[in-house]
């Protein structure tokens, strides 16, 4: 049996896609939440930033939260860079408690110098973050 086609709107230019009966994903788990609401802090940022959005207000608005839990996800943006990367790329999570929690992130986020950030995170989270923690050294 010959796999289906993927329509040509749906896909990349210069690339053949095909479904196939057996596809597997690519990976197992599910993505840890801080890496979701980095995401989603970066993506708000850039809504705002662009001026789709108005304001943190209208992003509650939108999204039906408090404007205080969207000030919480956008305060992921004070982590410093090579910590959001991190977070990004943070490993799925196959079962399980997440490895590091947004409270956490919280109160490193508070903290306005990236080295004692990077400090902060080591000692809290040593595990969660391997390569960032390895900054330190």
């Amino acid at each position: 049996m010959e796999p289906e086609r993927i329509p040509p709107g749906n896909r990349k230019a210069g690339i053949e896609y095909t479904l196939e009966e057996n596809a597997r994903p690519r990976f197992r788990g599910r993505l840890p939440r801080v890496a979701r609401l980095m995401a989603l802090a970066l993506q708000f940022e850039a809504l705002i930033q662009e001026g789709w959005i108005r304001d943190y207000a209208d992003l509650a608005r939108l999204g039906r939260v408090s404007r205080a839990r969207i000030t919480q996800i956008m305060n992921l943006l004070n982590l410093c860079p090579d910590i959001q990367e991190q977070l990004l790329f943070l490993a799925p999570a196959i079962r399980g408690r997440d490895a590091i929690h947004e409270s956490a992130l919280r109160e490193i986020a508070k903290v306005p110098e990236w080295e004692q950030q990077r400090r902060l995170l080591a000692t809290t989270c040593p595990l969660a973050l391997m390569p960032c923690a390895r900054l330190m050294v």
